[in-house]
């Protein structure tokens, strides 16, 4: 979601493409769906809905059963039958809901009987959305169908989902439609970290959260903090010294690598020379972590190379991973982080560390010295 305010011509795509390989289930983004592979879900639109004013008639109102036995049904006519008795379990008057909403659900139902499902907050929530969703929805259920879901845009989500998952129970319950009461809720409205954690925390009732705004737009960080920046000529190191620390460059080409614990945890990653050979399993290795000013030793129990080598000189080395291949490596790398790295607050950085070739070299140039 979100394409509408993407940045540049490309940038609805590459949001869509990456944030799938990042974990994202999919995308509202068709053209990602069919040039990437992405998997593409969404809703009704608003504009949809309000582009109905109750007036309309379909050109065929008739649904066959899902069973594909038995006559057609006139479904127009059995939404409403089934409205008044939706009102009467509401405590609504059969006016309330909007004729324009509920014309806009059957189009909808009748195009698509197997994957219908309602937006509730054009109008109203309680007073139209609900209703006219639930008319639908066990007019379709009577035929065999069932719907899909519902989504709300505005408002207190975590808040109306609960009472709308209620509800669901209830009427579910007095109409003896026990599918009725685990019909997914889905919620968008400019939903960013902060709002996510809320929405998925235990016991909430929403099944499905849409982001668009805020994984599009990237607010809290609109620009990469980092720079290509030269480290070697012809194989001699060179070095960026500027007076912000954090500003300067490490020198000559390196190698890195990941260091694993016994059980597999990540213990740190380290960098070094290219020209060094890579770390052991089972042997000590002195290493320098960024910011600190002492050496520690550390014994890996496992050693994974991260740099590998896919052009030279223009040209692929060896073929580039699917989409499918790449999202699922970023899973398996996500999920071995510990939770102090991946918590929304105050994460725990994650260790690097440089060898001890790599950090004598950094501080005899940084110190002015000739290579």
């Amino acid at each position: 979601m979100g394409l509408r305010r993407a940045q540049g011509p490309d940038g609805g795509l590459t949001a869509s493409t990456y944030s799938y390989l990042g974990g994202f289930d999919g995308s509202s983004n068709v053209l990602a769906g069919q040039l990437r592979g992405v998997p593409v879900a969404g809703t009704l639109a608003h504009s949809f809905v309000t582009s109905f004013s109750g007036t309309e008639v379909p050109p065929d109102p008739t649904l066959a059963p899902a069973a594909g036995r038995g006559p057609r049904v006139d479904l127009a006519a059995l939404v409403e039958a089934w409205l008044e008795r939706v009102c009467a379990h509401l405590g609504l008057g059969v006016q309330e809901p909007h004729p324009g909403e509920r014309a806009a659900f059957v189009a909808y139902a009748l195009a698509f009987p197997r994957a219908f499902q309602g937006l509730l907050d054009t109008y109203s929530v309680k007073r139209s959305g609900l209703p006219n969703f639930l008319a639908v929805a066990l007019a379709l259920g009577q035929l065999g169908y069932r719907a899909v879901g519902v989504r709300l845009d505005s408002g207190d989500l975590l808040q109306q989902a609960q009472e709308i998952r209620g509800l669901f129970r209830t009427t579910a319950a007095q109409f003896q439609v026990p599918w009725l009461q685990s019909v997914p809720i889905a919620v968008s409205n400019n939903i960013d970290e902060e709002e996510l954690a809320r929405l998925a925390q235990e016991g909430s009732e929403v099944n499905v959260i849409g982001i668009g705004t805020s994984v599009v737009t990237c607010p809290r960080q609109p620009s990469l903090g980092c720079v290509y920046k030269l480290v070697s000529v012809g194989g001699q190191p060179r070095m960026k010294l500027t007076e912000d620390p954090e500003k300067q460059t490490l020198p000559g080409s390196k190698a890195a690598f990941r260091l694993l614990g016994p059980d597999g945890t990540l213990l740190l990653d380290v960098l070094q020379l290219a020209e060094e050979p890579p770390p052991q399993a089972g042997q000590e290795l002195r290493v320098w972590p960024r910011g600190a000013r002492a050496s520690c030793t550390v014994r890996p129990a496992g050693v994974e190379p991260l740099l590998q080598l896919w052009v030279r000189q223009g040209q692929l080395c060896e073929p580039l991973p699917s989409l499918a291949e790449s999202r699922a490596f970023a899973q398996l790398c996500l999920s071995r982080l510990s939770p102090d790295h991946r918590r929304l607050e105050q994460p725990a950085p994650y260790q690097v560390a440089l060898s001890e070739k790599l950090q004598a070299l950094l501080h005899r140039l940084s110190a002015g010295a000739p290579l």
